[in-house]
């Protein structure tokens, strides 16, 4: 990742060209690091299995005033990437968006899988089977059987679990909000109404309340949906609900963005294609 002989202006310059959303990185970040001294970078977490080959690198920088400011670099590839050696790059300034990233490629809100005593069961084929519900070697889920279509538009339908108390972090939340309503790809979006109002936001929370994987057209989609929630100036909270997929032609990710859950969830239930 690091070349010892490589200046700290070559090696930003480097990791902002290849980057797939360097637009997304506030321009007051960007400035920040026109003053950027001296940098470190390490491997911060890995996930490999025969479908993806993710890495989470931590960039940190000493600028010119004195404080440190870190990047956050996630470098994927999987099976659809044909080319050897090939690698999409990710950046982001805040640690909670790159994890919501990585969770987004592997299908789940983390690397690991914790079973019980009654847990899934290993079958003859390498796969994990428990109550209809199947575990790829990528630790991504879904169903089979008989019942799997039913199955797949009951979880789409299903109410979330009832939430645990928020712990909101104040943390540049009306750019977060800013950066959300951007990435946004669909024509409904909420609009500047909404934009306006989140300019008050002074802390938000992230919860990921839905990740499934499943078939459309012939392939695998992933579908996963985000609640993010603003605690704004005059006391009120106000939430976006981001849908990640795949379901589009090239196998893209894309991103949407609703006003409240229900249009989110018949978004994806629509991108599914389930009668």
């Amino acid at each position: 990742m690091s070349d010892p002989y490589e200046t700290t202006e070559q090696h930003l310059e480097r990791i902002l060209r290849r980057a797939l959303n360097s637009f997304d990185l506030p321009d007051s970040t960007v400035e920040r690091l026109e003053t950027a001294l001296t940098h470190s970078s390490s491997l911060h977490s890995s996930h490999h299995s025969s479908a993806l080959h993710r890495e989470t690198y931590r960039h940190t920088y000493l600028l010119a005033d004195g404080t440190p400011l870190t990047l956050w670099e996630l470098v994927h590839s999987g099976p659809r990437d044909a080319r050897p050696g090939f690698q999409q790059h990710e950046l982001y300034d805040d640690e909670a968006d790159a994890a919501i990233a990585a969770a987004r490629l592997t299908g789940g809100s983390g690397d690991g899988r914790t079973f019980g005593h009654d847990g899934p069961v290993l079958g003859q084929d390498g796969v994990f089977r428990y109550g209809g519900q199947v575990w790829g070697d990528d630790g991504v889920f879904g169903y089979d059987g008989p019942s799997a279509g039913l199955e797949i538009l009951d979880a789409l339908m299903a109410a979330p679990p009832t939430p645990m108390p928020r712990t909101y972090a104040p943390d540049n939340s009306a750019d977060h909000a800013r950066r959300v309503l951007r990435r946004a790809e669909n024509r409904d979006a909420p609009g500047e109404g909404t934009a306006l109002r989140l300019r008050a936001a002074f802390a938000h929370h992230i919860t990921q309340v839905f990740g499934r994987q499943r078939q459309v057209d012939g392939r695998d989609a992933r579908f996963t949906l985000y609640e993010h929630a603003f605690l704004l100036l005059d006391g009120s909270e106000t939430s976006l609900w981001e849908v990640e997929h795949t379901a589009t032609p090239d196998g893209r990710h894309m991103c949407e963005v609703y006003g409240d859950e229900d249009a989110a969830r018949a978004a994806m239930e629509s991108r599914t294609r389930i009668c």
